[in-house]
């Protein structure tokens, strides 16, 4: 999808920077029915959908730049604000929803969807900096080293946002979403612990 919106908006004449914004219309429009409206069934579809075709356009800037003979140190500025606020503000909204339309056993499980937007900025804000701390040293981004497996993208399914967007089409069955977001939670901060021990000891090798 991303690749198809690339193409029609270079035959139009968008630019990098206007393809981040209207990936950036459709995912926070997502995040803000996600708090803002009754949790239903037909929402989650909806959020679903939104949140998938965000996520489409946000892989387009990118390959719009190329199309357009490179990017700019602002698109790629602007790309990463964005992605920030989108992975943090994601998860508020999720406790948000939770606390106004859920049924909570406790009101002490909003710590989940908060707890999760500590991991998700924290694995963010990780890997920009493993790549800028690399970069410092002249060594090749993580992405331009390869190193990738079937295996290895199958295990990293339950980091994947594209998978945390699917998994809205449960919203509005709220035990089996807690459920399935939850466990989603655990293998982020699993993951996170995990890699921090590993980016602390490439870091520590390259100092």
């Amino acid at each position: 999808m991303g690749r198809i919106f690339a193409a029609a908006s270079h035959s139009v004449g968008l630019t990098p920077n206007q393809v981040s914004l209207i990936s950036a219309g459709f995912t926070f429009t997502g995040i803000a029915l996600l708090a803002l409206a009754p949790a239903s069934v037909g929402l989650g579809v909806l959020v679903w959908l939104l949140l998938a075709v965000g996520y489409a356009w946000d892989s387009a800037d990118g390959q719009v730049a190329r199309l357009r003979g490179g990017g700019s140190l602002a698109g790629e500025w602007l790309d990463h604000i964005l992605d920030s606020g989108k992975l943090v503000s994601l998860h508020i909204a999720v406790a948000i929803g939770w606390y106004r339309f859920f049924d909570l056993p406790d009101p002490m499980w909003v710590l989940v969807p908060l707890g999760f937007a500590i991991v998700s900025t924290v694995t963010f804000f990780g890997m920009i900096l493993n790549d800028l701390l690399r970069g410092k040293r002249g060594i090749p981004q993580a992405a331009e080293t390869g190193g990738s497996s079937p295996l290895r993208s199958l295990l990293g399914l339950p980091m994947d946002y594209g998978v945390w967007c699917m998994s809205f089409v449960l919203w509005g069955m709220h035990a089996w979403f807690m459920v399935v977001y939850t466990l989603l939670a655990i293998v982020a901060l699993v993951h996170l612990c995990a890699a921090v021990a590993v980016w602390f000891r490439k870091m520590k090798a390259l100092g």
